[in-house]
């Protein structure tokens, strides 16, 4: 059986897996990435750090747009830190 026929016998035409992807897949992955980044991250005070989580969740995929733009220059920088205990 050719591949179009069994994506057809699914329910999913190619073109509608290319929706699913670019409407779905990426705007999940953006908000993921964005939530992993911001609970991996310092900030100078817990508030800032919990405003940014508010706005992640309650407003997905814009909340993440923001937070990558406006959020990670915010954080603090802790290389830095690390780097004058070892020597």
């Amino acid at each position: 059986m050719p591949e179009t026929t069994l994506l057809y016998l699914t329910g999913f035409s190619l073109e509608s897996l290319l929706y699913m992807i670019l409407f779905l897949a990426i705007p999940f992955g953006l908000w993921l990435g964005a939530l992993i980044d911001l609970l991996r991250s310092n900030f100078a005070d817990s508030i800032t750090k919990l405003i940014w989580l508010v706005v992640i969740v309650f407003i997905p995929v814009l909340g993440a747009i923001l937070y990558l733009f406006i959020g990670r220059k915010q954080k603090v920088n802790t290389i830095n830190q690390h780097s004058n205990t070892f020597q």
